[in-house]
């Protein structure tokens, strides 16, 4: 059990601007994860092993992409208990995402909007804070990375900077989650699309075989989606999934719908909302893609996870595992034990 309860330095966190609060979370356990300190935080991890896409994972609980960016905390969050961490989105050269200010709450609906683009270090220093990290994995937890494309990048070269990615990360991952979701890069969702998928995912599992040999074990690779799509673009997703062989899917991203915030202070801010008004529109996507994809194909939920009823939605609507993000702001480190041991209890 955590030395310090969340209860009494969320108060604080929130009384800073989003941006602001987040960087100092991220800088402090960044400094002291390799210390005592982190005893301050450190959570025993629930026991419940499963193997998805060749990998053993701890437990069913997951930290998603976007949190730490620059993967700096991979240790740090490691000792709050969750099964497997992802981190990036990394793109290969560094960026400085989107105008300040550039995240928002929307407390009353436990939600977030964020429209960050991307920021992030770039691939080398990305790829060197990856190395440092030791105890998370010598623990057995499972270290996924993301991939994205640089904003400066036409879209249709899109698929040099995956490529680029899929190379750099792929001796140091896990598995491999490429980001086509994000509403806050330019036309990056036009990637979901049938043609464009079909391109992008031909080159990516050419290129993973290419490496497989290279490296000589096999990475599997998760595409990421998002929450706004229709019957009909599932469909096409599910079966380029199928044809191209992919290993898994996260369902989903943030979304860019308003209805369930209207109303409410920043809602009209640009971006993509996260939290509980995400959370039945990533359910419906999961039963879809479970539908199109049947039994045993791996599916990553994401997506309004606030508590362990949530997380269990997740898998009764198809999930094998499950990652948390905004909740975890809201809640902090507890939600990992509540929804780990609920998961857990089937």
């Amino acid at each position: 059990m955590a030395l310090i309860p969340y209860a009494l330095t969320r108060p604080f966190l929130f009384g800073l601007d989003p941006e602001c609060a987040h960087e100092l979370t991220l800088d402090s356990i960044a400094r002291l994860q390799h210390t005592p300190a982190r005893l301050a935080w450190s959570q025993r991890r629930v026991a419940d092993p499963v193997t998805v896409a060749g990998l053993r994972f701890p437990n069913r609980l997951g930290l998603a992409a976007g949190l730490d960016k620059n993967g700096r905390c991979i240790d740090g969050f490691g000792a709050m208990g969750f099964g497997f961490i992802e981190v990036g989105t990394v793109t290969p050269k560094a960026q400085p995402g989107n105008p300040k200010p550039r995240m928002f709450r929307l407390p009353e609906q436990q939600a977030l909007i964020n429209r960050l683009g991307f920021n992030n270090d770039g691939l080398d220093a990305f790829i060197a804070n990856v190395r440092r990290a030791h105890s998370f994995r010598a623990s057995g937890g499972v270290l996924g990375l993301n991939i994205g494309k640089n904003a400066s990048t036409p879209i249709e070269n899109a698929i040099d900077d995956y490529l680029i990615g899929l190379a750099g990360v792929y001796p140091h991952a896990d598995y491999v989650t490429v980001n086509i979701s994000s509403p806050n890069t330019k036309n990056l969702r036009a990637l979901q699309s049938d043609e464009a998928l079909d391109g992008l995912l031909g080159a990516l599992v050419a290129r993973q075989a290419e490496l497989a040999t290279q490296h000589g074990r096999r990475v599997p690779v998760f595409l990421k989606i998002a929450p706004d799509l229709d019957e009909t673009q599932i469909r096409v997703i599910a079966a380029t999934l199928k044809k191209h062989g992919m290993d898994g899917v996260i369902a989903t991203n943030t979304t860019l719908s308003r209805d369930a915030v209207k109303g409410l202070r920043h809602a009209e801010e640009t971006g993509g909302l996260s939290g509980t008004p995400v959370r039945e529109m990533s359910n419906q996507v999961i039963r879809a893609l479970r539908s199109e994809l049947g039994a045993g194909f791996p599916i990553i939920g994401a997506g309004g996870v606030m508590s362990g009823e949530d997380a269990r939605a997740k898998l009764a609507a198809g999930a094998d595992l499950v990652q948390v993000y905004t909740g975890f702001i809201y809640a902090g480190p507890p939600l990992v034990t509540e929804a780990a041991s609920a998961m857990a209890r089937g």
